[in-house]
């Protein structure tokens, strides 16, 4: 675990440090947020916060592979390594974007390569957990999965970047929680506890939480497309590359009398730690086509707008995001884990506090913290 700690930090250092940097360097060539009808900042804010956060995972990467714990693994490093090639690929294409604003076909072709690139080098399923078992189609048939999977995944953490902070914080609570069951199934089930999803996770944490105080608001920096789609790419490789480092076999399909089955979690967790994102992604495609309009057409109806709308401020917001990814993505693992009446307890008990959070506000109470 300290090692785990270790990588954070120095990611988390290194992506603050870095930030500033990306910040001069973007002003300098012009690579900034224009103020939009669909935007919620004022005044221009610079880009290239994804080149800081990438400079911090690859630290990260550097320094868990002179660890003795961490480095002695040649298929962590490999898997790692690979994981962060499709990400420079990835973030490159979100900086000609950041830049050039690159046609939406353009720039689907750029996340295809990132995707192929990481599943030509081994990145990529290599079993599904369903009730019955174990499935292991053919692997070009999982190699399609993977992509789709990979492809939603940067979209759905794209769409989802609209205020400050946000994205980065759900990032930063959607590995936690992937870090936290996969650490956690390792330890309860003398597994290796040096995995790639361990690894990638808690540096992709600690670079979020490295570009936070720049980014919340009010933000000094965005960490545009070089960022969401880094980020989004990260999260769902680092759950991905699980299947390709356990064996399925040395998963029990009960913890401790637990109903639900914890080999379920590799398939299930990615759903939740995604499930506020996705699902913004999937009304914002359905709301689009079903008015005529490109699903790649730009509206202020996501659910971040939605709140606000509702009177919350831009801070309660973003909060409330948060608020929602953890309990989702946390009650997830705390079920799947360690299944009891008070676990099930605190979750409803959870919910309850934040369906009241969300939707206790109009009125008169609304427009007291929309000026928070």
């Amino acid at each position: 675990m300290r090692e785990y700690l270790l990588v954070m930090f120095v990611a988390m250092a290194t992506t603050f440090l870095l930030t500033g940097l990306a910040r001069k360097i973007a002003l300098r060539y012009g690579a900034v947020a224009k103020v939009r009808a669909r935007d919620v900042h004022k005044v221009p804010i610079p880009y290239f916060g994804g080149v800081s956060i990438l400079g911090g995972l690859i630290a990260g990467y550097l320094v868990a592979s002179s660890l003795p714990f961490l480095g002695d693994s040649l298929q962590v490093a490999h898997d790692a390594r690979a994981i962060l090639i499709g990400g420079v690929v990835i973030c490159a294409v979100g900086v000609i974007d950041d830049l050039y604003e690159l046609d939406p076909i353009t720039k689907l072709a750029g996340m295809v390569l990132a995707v192929g690139v990481m599943i030509v080098q081994g990145i990529q399923l290599y079993w599904l957990p369903l009730p019955g078992g174990i499935l292991s189609p053919p692997p070009a048939q999982l190699a399609v999965v993977t992509a789709g999977i990979l492809l939603v995944s940067c979209n759905a953490v794209n769409f989802v970047d609209g205020l400050d902070g946000l994205a980065a914080g759900v990032t930063t609570i959607g590995a936690g929680a992937f870090f936290t069951y996969s650490y956690l199934l390792n330890v309860e089930q003398n597994l290796d506890r040096a995995t790639t999803s361990t690894l990638i996770t808690v540096a992709l944490a600690g670079a979020c939480l490295g570009f936070l105080p720049h980014n919340f608001f009010p933000a000094r920096v965005f960490m545009g497309d070089s960022g969401s789609l880094l980020i989004g790419l990260m999260l769902a490789a680092s759950t991905i590359s699980l299947t390709g480092q356990m064996d399925p076999n040395a998963v029990p399909y009960e913890v401790g009398g637990s109903s639900l089955l914890p080999a379920l979690l590799p398939l299930v967790l990615p759903i939740a730690v995604l499930a506020i994102p996705a699902l913004d992604l999937t009304m914002a495609y359905v709301r689009r086509t079903k008015a005529g309009r490109s699903p790649f057409a730009a509206d202020k109806l996501h659910l971040h707008h939605r709140l606000m709308q509702r009177g919350h401020s831009h801070r309660r917001a973003v909060l409330l995001m948060y608020l929602w990814t953890a309990l989702i993505a946390f009650g997830v693992v705390v079920l799947g884990l360690l299944l009891d009446w008070w676990t099930v307890l605190i979750v409803v008990a959870a919910t309850v506090t934040a369906i009241v959070l969300t939707t206790g506000l109009p009125g008169r109470s609304g427009r007291k913290l929309a000026k928070v």
